[in-house]
């Protein structure tokens, strides 16, 4: 029987992204996919400057940027199209380098993701591939699966393996575990258009406030529009198969555009939910994406979430497989994701509840209580920043309880040296960033255990950023994230580096 390190049961979008990391450390792994090629119909389309960062560490950052377009942010309207509240991104680039939001097609997003890891030796994508069972003992997993066309069966022995196998996960059903709901599902009508005709529609999102028919537009493309709407009791997407069903749905969108240049991609119907997963893993088996958390669309982070499991993961596990780290660094992946999961599910809970409830008193609140909401102090800034929780404190996060502290958070991509970016320089690779000059021995050590120190000099965007957390130096992992953050000397730092293998 074939062995190979990592076996990946789906290639979306977070299978794709942990392939392509683990390809990145060196790290042999096969995907399995179920269908030969890219799942036509758009689903995902929104993602954020976080996650637009890893699309750009997997070498998308062009590419990525050629088929998605930044996003206005967020406009609130009533039942009669009124704009109740606006709150405005700047289309300019972020902390992190990029858009702080941005819209795509996500069979566009997959194809460049796929083409992307051709380019890796290391990692193969096995399309066909349907996976059947998974057993596991003590020292791998058998893996096996079969060709969907001829019934054709096969296996293989991973070492580890990552479940991206969606929402109805056969990984999740072979590690034992079970959904949680977390308070809201609901029934949608999801609708992507495509036209030549220009809508002239504000760029950036729109939420209609309506407890009748609350909804979404967004154009995602340049041609291509998507439309959300919540279904009544009773109604279904074949209610409005066709453009002549559809129509008074989107025409306060389309106004004067002649339905005939109006073509209807998909109209399909969704139940959003909010679920996230008991267990994450179960020894040598993991949960990523749909498998591991639902997560309504109303903040745009179901697919992100994904991404950044992906993130998380495939440095530990690379390390790991490669020696450098310990295995129990395996234990912090749900310690850290199922948190940073979790908030940001309650928080598209959050919108999701504000677009719809409350019925026609609902209504009347928005209408009174939206237009005022920029005079709340600070508020404008959290609805507009597109900066996501820390992640929880774990033995690779050594964030204090009581204080505040930059551990668990994202190190911003901040401009170190003429274009370069933080991530440029690091490269994947653990990182010091300090205030204080180091000494000749100390630099030695540094790069002794692989890992890159970059001086912050005063002034600079990363120390001002240290200065925000009271630190002189952090140590920040290969995903970015801060393990520690200290105003101790630079030794403290790299004897922290030194605990955890780096």
């Amino acid at each position: 029987m074939t062995s190979v390190p990592v076996v990946i049961v789906g290639a979306g979008p977070t299978g794709l992204t942990a392939a392509t990391l683990l390809a990145q450390y060196g790290v042999e792994c096969l995907v399995l996919e179920r269908w030969e090629s890219i799942y036509p119909q758009p689903r995902a389309v929104a993602l954020d400057d976080e996650v637009h960062r890893i699309l750009a560490r997997l070498g998308l950052r062009e590419e990525f940027a050629a088929i998605s377009r930044p996003h206005r942010g967020l406009r609130l309207l009533d039942r009669n199209m009124r704009v109740l509240a606006e709150f405005r991104r700047d289309l300019a680039q972020g902390r992190h380098g990029y858009p702080e939001g941005s819209l795509f097609d996500q069979p566009e997003l997959e194809a460049i993701l796929r083409r992307n890891l051709g380019r890796y030796g290391t990692a193969t994508l096995h399309g066909g591939a349907e996976v059947t069972a998974l057993t596991q003992d003590a020292s791998g997993v058998r893996v096996d699966f079969t060709d969907p066309a001829t019934g054709e069966p096969d296996s293989v022995r991973a070492a580890y393996v990552l479940g991206c196998d969606g929402a109805n996960s056969l990984t999740r059903a072979a590690i034992g575990t079970t959904m949680r709901e977390l308070g809201f599902t609901q029934r949608w009508l999801v609708i992507d258009v495509v036209t030549e005709a220009d809508l002239g529609q504000w760029e950036g999102v729109h939420q209609l406030c309506d407890p009748t028919r609350a909804g979404t537009y967004m154009q995602v493309g340049k041609t291509r529009h998507r439309w959300e709407f919540r279904l009544a009791p009773g109604e279904t997407a074949a209610d409005f198969h066709d453009m002549g069903r559809l129509h008074p749905l989107i025409s306060a969108w389309t106004g004067t555009v002649p339905v005939a240049e109006l073509e209807i991609v998909r109209a399909a119907e969704y139940t959003f939910r909010a679920q996230v997963a008991d267990r994450w893993r179960d020894r040598r088996m993991f949960l990523l994406g749909d498998a591991a958390h639902l997560t309504p669309p109303f903040i745009g982070q179901g697919m992100c979430a994904g991404l950044r499991d992906a993130m998380n993961l495939a440095w530990k596990l690379a390390g790991v497989l490669g020696g450098t780290l310990p295995e129990t660094v395996l234990d912090t992946y749900e310690i850290e994701r199922t948190h940073h999961a979790q908030a940001m599910i309650k928080l598209a809970k959050l919108i999701g509840t504000a677009m719809t409830a409350g019925g026609e008193l609902g209504s009347i609140i928005r209408r009174a209580v939206a237009p005022r909401l920029h005079l709340v102090p600070g508020l404008t800034e959290v609805a507009t920043d597109s900066q996501t929780p820390p992640l929880h404190r774990s033995d690779l996060v050594m964030r204090p309880r009581l204080r505040r502290s930059l551990a668990g958070r994202l190190c911003p991509n901040a401009i170190i040296d003429g274009d370069r970016r933080f991530d440029d320089v690091a490269a994947g690779r653990f990182a010091i960033v300090t205030t204080t000059e180091p000494s000749a021995a100390q630099r030695a050590d540094i790069h002794r255990r692989g890992a890159v120190l970059i001086t912050a000099r005063p002034g600079s965007e990363l120390h001002r950023w240290l200065r925000t957390g009271n630190a002189r130096a952090a140590v920040v992992r290969p995903d970015g994230a801060v393990l520690s953050a200290s105003r101790r000397p630079l030794p403290h730092s790299i004897d922290t580096l030194r605990s955890v293998g780096g």
